[in-house]
Order: C-alpha cells, then structure tokens, then sequence
C-alpha cells in the first residue's frame, strides 16, 4: 500500500460525489472554468475583508511593454477578473521600445508604493530586455506570479509563500475532484521555469513521486505510460499522443496552442487520450481559468501578508 493507501500501481485514489461530466471517450472533464468561478468567489470574500479592516482595497499592479495582441488579451483578462473580484487594477502599459533601466525603474517604484500589494509583469519581454533581470526586481513580497527566486526557494523548502500560479492551480483542481496526489506516480513533461519545474515542486510538496521530463529524457513514452498523474507543460499541439495515457490516470493539459484548423488544442491528443483516462482538463476551459484565479489569490495573500497577517485568512468554500 502507499501512502494515500491504494496500492502501489493504481490509479489515483479519489472521493465520490455528485456526478461529473464526463469527456466523450469516457473521462472526467476537469472543469477549470467552474471551480475558478469558485476561487474568485473566494477571492471576492476575502478582498472585501481586507478592505474592511484596512480601509483599502488590495491593489494589483499590471506592467505591459508593448501591445503583443495575445498579451493585450491576457492583460485585459487579468485586469477585468481583478476588478470583479473586488481588487483594485493599476495599469501600467509602456510603448515597446522602453528601455530595461526605465522598466528597472518602475518596477522599483512599485515596489516602495504602499498601494501596490502585488505586481504582474505580462511576458513576453521586446526584445532586448532582459527578462530575468527585470522578473528579480520585483520584491519577492509582491511576485504573485510566483516566479521570483525566494518564492522558487521556499517553496522547494516546503515552506510556501506566493506560489507559481499554473502549478498551484492543478493542485487546487486535483483537491476539488478528490484525486489524491499522495503516493501516486506523476509525471511533468516539460521543465520550464514558469511550470515544470515548479509544477515537480508542488507535487513532491503533495507527497507524490515524481519524474520530470525535458529535451534530455531518453524514452518519453515509457515514462508517460506509467504516470498515474501527468502533466503536460510542453507548448506544442497534440505533442503527446493520447495512446500514451495510462488507463485511469488523471491529465492535465497546461499547453494552450493553436491547431492547423485554427481551434485550441492542447499538449495531449484529446480524444484517445480521454479513452483512456479517469480525468482530463480540456483546453480551453482547464488551466487557463485556474491560473487567472489563483493568481487573483496571490494578489489577496499578498495584501495580507504585507499587513503582517501570515497565513492569511481563507475563503468559505462552497
């Protein structure tokens, strides 16, 4: 038996409850877009907490250089999601040939106002700006990106502050569907700073085993096929084919690409790989939501954690 006690080999255990909707091939859909409706409710609750007992809102500060159209989109996204959530927007959107010391610049003066409990820098960078550079400007206090350094490091440390927000939300989605990641087998394909490497970091923080694959890996198909879990985080459509999935293992699909025929498709090949599943994120609907909520969450934690209040107080969840 392992530790969440199934035995060593199964899929993951999970708890039963109210019918789930169910992909065609027979897989529980993962529903991001219902349980991020969820955490915003929570976000809301809290946020209005904070204002109450601090007489202001939590602010989340938005940096943009240059008007890439995918980022227009996400920002506008993040901006609109912040302000129904009860947190206040501060917009900062600079023309594409703004040098890295005038960035440095305002990311320092952000950093040093009171009214700023979090700060986003919307990637891709132009060119010529270092991205690294400007991403460890950012006081650690404020990265609710969860991609600064010391928030990497503690939460290697398991000791976790403002967590990547991608990762965070496939542990929060695995939660809301009872799939217990203890003891189980998983596998992050992808190694990127923003969520492979973080990702393999949340789910040893969960107690699963885990195995990361990257460019160097020598049988990708051998580890895929004995994942219990997996995450795919590779950014290339349909890269793992659904023949690959485990029967009964729980997918979750972070690539949000665009197919030959226009349409979003993930990392996973959908259909077949929904066959053999027990759960699947589609795409869109899956992450992409998540991860806008649980950054919405960081931006709360943040504010109270700047308040001197750690943890901070949670949302009622329905």
């Amino acid at each position: 038996m392992n530790a969440s006690g199934s035995e060593a080999g199964a899929a993951p255990a999970h708890h039963e409850g109210a019918a789930r909707p169910r992909a065609a091939g027979g897989a529980v859909l993962l529903d991001g877009k219902a349980v991020a409706a969820r955490v915003r409710a929570e976000v809301a609750e809290r946020a209005a907490a904070f204002a109450a007992r601090y007489g202001r809102r939590p602010g989340l500060a938005v940096v943009q250089v240059g008007e890439d159209p995918a980022s227009s989109v996400y920002v506008r996204n993040k901006r609109r999601a912040s302000l129904e959530a009860g947190i206040e927007s501060l917009a900062h959107d600079l023309p594409v040939d703004t040098s890295e010391a005038r960035i440095l610049a305002l990311v320092q003066a952000l950093n040093h106002d009171e009214r700023v409990d979090g700060i986003l820098i919307q990637l891709p960078l132009p060119k010529g700006v270092d991205a690294n550079r400007i991403m460890d400007a950012v006081d650690p206090a404020k990265d609710v990106d969860g991609f600064h350094p010391v928030n990497t490091g503690l939460l290697a440390q398991k000791r976790p502050r403002l967590r990547p927000c991608t990762p965070f939300g496939v542990i929060r989605l695995a939660q809301e569907y009872g799939i217990a990641l203890t003891g189980a087998r998983a596998t992050v394909v992808g190694a990127s700073n923003i969520v492979g490497r973080p990702m393999a970091l949340e789910l040893l923080l969960a107690r699963a085993t885990v195995t990361v694959c990257h460019t160097g890996t020598r049988d990708l198909r051998a580890e895929v096929e004995r994942a219990e879990v997996l995450v795919a985080a590779v950014g290339k459509p349909g890269f793992i084919p659904g023949a690959w999935v485990r029967p009964g293992a729980a997918v979750f699909d972070v690539g949000i690409n665009r197919g030959g025929d226009g349409k979003l498709v993930g990392d996973v090949e959908f259909g077949p790989a929904a066959a053999r599943a027990g759960w699947i994120t589609p795409v869109p609907g899956g992450l992409g939501p998540m991860t806008i909520a649980m950054l919405l969450s960081n931006a709360v934690d943040a504010a109270y954690t700047r308040a001197g209040v750690w943890p901070p107080p949670p949302g009622r969840r329905e």
